[in-house]
């Protein structure tokens, strides 16, 4: 059953990331259309320069159990720190 979700998992991931590499980085589109892929399909790669890609999710609810949701900013064509979403980080955010 592990290896069948494992391998699920790996499916999903690979096929997120081939689509964020098709499409231009989040500085080539407006601060909105970045904002509405990430509430669109609630999960996406998206590139935030030429050598960086980043997962960012609508809600914690897209997040792995053990990871909470950061506040996520990316450079858009309209707004150098656009809020796009949440980005998931391992740990726990009650200190």
């Amino acid at each position: 059953m592990t290896r069948i979700l494992i391998s699920a998992l790996a499916l999903t991931l690979t096929a997120t990331a081939a689509t964020a590499q098709a499409g231009p980085p989040t500085s080539q589109r407006t601060c909105g259309a970045n904002r509405q892929l990430v509430m669109r399909d609630g999960a996406v790669v998206l590139d935030t320069s030429p050598q960086t890609y980043a997962r960012f999710v609508k809600n914690g609810s897209e997040c792995l159990v053990g990871q909470f949701p950061e506040p996520a900013w990316v450079p858009s064509s309209n707004n150098p720190q656009c809020f796009i979403g949440y980005r998931c980080k391992d740990g726990s955010d009650d200190f």
